[in-house]
């Protein structure tokens, strides 16, 4: 399991602050959040946009998860 948090648009999009997923990667735990909300084209469009944290590093979806992880997801903040 690892936490998924969401913030700013991510966060109105998700409909959550934060969630848990099963995930090994970071792109299945995306895969996994957009399964959770198959109407929510808003979530997806903002994920596109979005930088990926993972323990604080940023990260590419291929990367691994160790059980724990904690992923941030990260839209552009106005002026920016």
């Amino acid at each position: 399991m690892v936490t998924v948090r969401y913030w700013a648009a991510a966060k109105h999009a998700a409909g959550v602050a934060e969630e848990n997923l099963d995930a090994a990667t970071l792109a299945e735990a995306l895969a996994e959040a957009v399964a959770r909300r198959p109407a929510a084209t808003e979530f997806r469009a903002v994920l596109a946009r979005s930088a990926f944290l993972v323990d604080g590093e940023q990260a590419a979806e291929a990367v691994a998860l160790a059980e724990g992880a904690v992923i941030e997801v990260l839209p552009p903040f106005a002026g920016g």
